[in-house]
């Protein structure tokens, strides 16, 4: 299966997922809760291999330490720059129906601070609450736990891609111009060879660590698509990406 294909296939699988809020949500507003969901997933998916170890860790040793600032060692365990010390996944929110808007809420809450502005972001408990009363809350965590968003499933990139795709459809719905939400790839593909055009002989060079910041990242192309040239260009590079 072709990349393009890939994420137009994930993307339309999300979208239909949009179908179920007809009647209770306006189009325009379908975007306040399927983004944050995907996201969600998404980060579920990404801790999934290190949740037990996480939780032990977090359980039988880090409690007792009465640290003022115990992230980093759980980020450490957690492989990444985020972790969750919920008890909670998608799996076990939707083994509990009955519960699923208090159980979302913990799992949330027990992201790291990383993670919890990202959700912050989008004011989503507004949206559990307003999910739980038209009883769509469980239907919606049920499809979303049903879709694999590991990066060893979808890369980066085509996460990127999937996000794009999605945020074209709603602002499409939203009667908004969905060129001002995101850059064509091939673009971006221009501009990263032009922002890297005088560096090439430093990439190269032994001891250098390569930091890229966006301030604007939006969905993170162009940050992917930088570290993908740096590793093309140098695939022992150390690279740092904020």
């Amino acid at each position: 299966m072709s990349r393009t294909e890939k994420v137009r296939k994930l993307a339309g699988f999300i979208w239909s997922i949009a179908e179920l809020l007809r009647g209770d949500y306006k189009q325009a507003d379908y975007g306040k809760v399927i983004l944050p969901f995907t996201v969600l997933r998404r980060l579920d998916c990404v801790l999934e291999p290190t949740k037990a170890v996480v939780m032990e860790f977090y359980e039988t040793k880090l409690k007792s330490m009465n640290l003022k600032n115990p992230e980093p060692l759980l980020n450490q365990k957690a492989g990444g720059t985020f972790h969750n010390i919920s008890q909670f996944t998608f799996q076990k929110l939707k083994a509990d129906p009955d519960n699923v808007a208090a159980n979302l809420r913990n799992f949330i809450n027990g992201f790291s601070i990383a993670g919890r502005e990202i959700i912050e972001y989008f004011n989503f408990t507004d949206q559990i609450n307003r999910l739980d009363e038209a009883n769509l809350l469980f239907l919606i965590v049920k499809n979303f736990a049903e879709i694999n968003l590991h990066p060893d499933e979808v890369n980066s990139m085509e996460m990127g891609y999937v996000f794009e795709e999605l945020i074209r459809k709603f602002s499409e719905l939203s009667n908004e111009t969905a060129g001002e939400h995101f850059t064509p790839r091939e673009v971006i593909r221009l501009m990263v060879n032009l922002l890297f055009l005088n560096d090439r002989n430093i990439l190269t060079q032994e001891g250098i660590v390569t930091t890229i910041y966006d301030p604007a990242c939006g969905t993170g192309g162009m940050l992917s698509l930088a570290e993908e040239y740096i590793k093309e260009h140098s695939a022992k590079r150390l690279t740092s990406i904020s």
